[in-house]
């Protein structure tokens, strides 16, 4: 559990350390940790390599069994075994979602700055995209309930939810997510959760609410989008599921899927049952560890003049306003003074720009360091 240990990842085709290769820019852009993943998922997938045969593999049982237990005990969530959708990426599944619901001309209905992929997927499935801005205030991000209703039209069918919310960080109360289901019910709409954050809950006295165990009798028409991938830092092994209690979407979800979709890996299998079945004192360490990151960079940031933080609830990814910085494009003032972080227009929002601070703290002490100049 030594979150402070530097991992050099440059010789590991690492995606976010690629990105600036041969520069002197520290990445601190997409959402993967600098960190080790827990030692049980390490020694689980060192037992399974040491038996040597990797073929196409099914989800084991043992490892349904594991989620199935692990939503009881942290959400008190009983899933149905045949709930489940094993998938390659969460991605896959929003862009699964796009498709499975509505035809092709209809409309997909999300609320921005939102994670870029919940604004490319409608046009690949040749849907309209509708997008409302949530609005901030009081210190955080909250609805605009009357503007999201406004816009929905007769051919929206679906809306896409980021939960807890990437990239602003708000952990949705009950009070939020109950207008937000009765909007969806009055105008029958499908709502697909993106719940990968839930386990990295920050703010001790807040609990994660799976929006079909929140609102069960809503649940046929939920499509919940989990994975172990950002919690145990597991992305590259690609080992995601959706949740889907209605027995007719989930079989046009299927049926999307077919000859497009491959099945998961076999070590992907592997890392994701460890992940589930860990003793959870891991991930108290890690939730400890970003904790101190964020506030470490909530209070160098507070004697900004021209950068502010709405302090994230969840996830370990920092929504910064940069528009004093550059009111459309300030990604390359940070990039100038070394620091390579997410572009706010691919997430709806020029102006912003967002940090991972899921990293060593010498590494995001360095960072700040470097950002100086634009305090």
């Amino acid at each position: 559990m030594d979150f402070d240990q530097l991992i050099d990842r440059r010789a590991t085709s690492s995606h976010k350390w690629n990105k600036y290769a041969g520069r002197d820019i520290l990445p601190l852009w997409v959402a993967d940790m600098d960190f080790r993943s827990p030692p049980s998922v390490i020694a689980a997938l060192e037992r399974r390599v040491a038996h040597g045969v990797f073929g196409y593999t099914d989800p084991p049982e043992s490892l349904v069994e594991a989620v199935g237990a692990y939503a009881r005990r942290h959400y008190d969530w009983a899933i149905e075994p045949d709930w489940y959708v094993w998938l390659p990426g969460l991605v896959p599944g929003i862009n699964l979602a796009c498709r499975t619901v509505g035809r092709e001309g209809d409309a997909v209905l999300t609320a921005i700055p939102v994670y870029p992929p919940f604004r490319r997927a409608p046009a690949l499935a040749g849907r309209e995209l509708i997008e409302v801005p949530l609005i901030q205030g009081e210190g955080q991000w909250r609805w605009d309930f009357a503007a999201l209703e406004a816009a929905i039209t007769p051919r929206t069918h679906l809306l896409l939810l980021c939960h807890p919310h990437n990239p602003v960080g708000r952990v949705w109360r009950e009070e939020e997510l109950v207008p937000l289901v009765e909007i969806a019910r009055r105008h029958g709409l499908v709502i697909c959760s993106d719940e990968i954050h839930c386990d990295l809950i920050l703010d001790p006295g807040r609990q994660h609410r799976p929006l079909a165990q929140f609102a069960p009798d809503y649940a046929s028409h939920i499509i919940t989008l989990m994975a172990p991938s950002k919690t145990w830092n597991l992305a590259g092994l690609g080992c995601a599921f959706a949740v889907i209690p209605d027995a007719d979407l989930r079989r046009r979800f299927r049926q999307a899927m077919a000859g497009l979709v491959p099945q998961v890996n076999a070590l992907g299998f592997t890392a994701a049952e460890a992940a589930y079945r860990d003793d959870g004192r891991w991930r108290a360490a890690l939730l400890a560890y970003l904790r101190g990151n964020r506030d470490c960079l909530r209070d160098w940031l507070a004697g900004s003049e021209r950068l502010r933080m709405t302090v994230p609830e969840a996830t370990y990814l920092a929504w910064i306003d940069a528009r004093a910085v550059d009111p459309v494009h300030p990604l390359p003032k940070f990039e100038a003074l070394g620091v390579g972080l997410s572009d706010g227009r691919d997430f709806g929002l020029p102006g912003y720009v967002r940090l991972n601070f899921g990293c060593p703290r010498a590494l995001l002490e360095q960072a700040v360091g470097r950002l100086a100049p634009l305090r």
